[in-house]
Parts: C-alpha cells; structure tokens; sequence
C-alpha cells in the first residue's frame, strides 16, 4: 500500500492487522508435539493433556481448515472465532484480501469431540495434507497444526543450522509481535 505525501513522494506502508477482542478468549498455551494415530475410520483421538489444558468437559468445539503449509490447523471454537473476525477486517473490493480470505476459509469445517474424546478428520483435508495414520500434532500459542509425520519430518529436518541467525533476521527491524504499530 503507497501512500503520498505533501511533497507527492511515494510513502510505502505496510498492512498490520491486529484485532483486539472486547469478549474473553481463553489463553490456551499450548506447547509441544504429540505423535498421534488415526483410527480406520480418520478419527483423531486428542492427547488428554491437550484436553486438561482446554478444560475439557466433553463438548469441546473445534474448527479445522488448511494450514499455510501441507499441515491442517485446529483451532478451539473460541480462538476460530476470534481468527475469524481478525480476517473479516480485509477489504472485499480488494483481490489479494479477497483471496487471502478464501484461502483462509477453504476447507474450514466444524468438528465436536465424540464420547471418546475424538475427532473426525475430513476426507478431503487428510487428501490436502498427505494425512494418512501417523500424525504429529505440534501445539503453540492457541492452535494446533495437524501434520502427517512423514511431512513435519522434512519440515524439521529443514531446519537452519544457526537458529540464532533466523531469531535475529525476524527480529532485526526492531518489529516485534508485541508491538505491531511500531513504526
């Protein structure tokens, strides 16, 4: 986005979207990875400390959709809807938001945990994510990525050699998440 100034120079600005909730959302604080396994019938029996952590009382709600990788992204109901009116903020009228919200939405399904604290996994997402039994679920923030093992394996086998290096190229500008507005 370019903006102009008095003396008609071009003045870039970027797009920083920072929704603030005005209703309480649950600071879940998830951490780590679980290796998982689909039952025949692609159901995903969630780890019990994933469950504590929710506060589990058998009527957790999810929603699922794709991931910004080959991985899907599991949010509890109350952190999708939060995502969800952070999104809604893009301009329709303008084609990379109006693209970025259909690639957001695409696949995005409902799902409830079943008496056996599982969920099923949609056919057509595990299809999108190579999912086929042996998952791995890595957990940070409020979400939780759904990989196939094999797929978060070549992803962490990427990994960079000098982690240092990749911290301080993100944080070099002096823009950090805490402070988005930061100019």
């Amino acid at each position: 986005m370019f903006f102009l100034g008095k003396s008609g120079e071009k003045w870039e600005s970027s797009l920083y979207l920072h929704y603030q909730p005005t209703e309480s959302v649950k600071d879940y604080r998830f951490t780590g990875e679980y290796d998982c396994k689909l039952d025949a019938k692609g159901r995903l029996r969630l780890p019990s400390a994933l469950l504590k952590r929710m506060g589990s009382d058998g009527n957790l709600k999810f929603t699922i959709n794709r991931g910004f990788e080959k991985h899907l992204m599991l949010y509890p109901n109350d952190v999708w809807e939060m995502k969800t009116k952070e999104i809604n903020q893009l301009n329709i009228y303008i084609t990379s938001h109006r693209n970025a919200i259909r690639y957001f939405y695409r696949g995005a399904t409902e799902l409830e945990l079943d008496a056996s604290e599982r969920i099923n996994l949609p056919q057509s997402l595990m299809e999108y994510a190579g999912i086929e039994k042996d998952v791995v679920l890595n957990t940070y923030q409020n979400q939780i990525e759904i990989w196939a093992k094999e797929e978060y394996e070549k992803m962490t086998n990427n990994e960079p050699e000098r982690f240092s290096e990749l911290m301080e190229e993100v944080f070099k500008s002096g823009h950090t998440p805490l402070n988005p507005n930061q100019e």
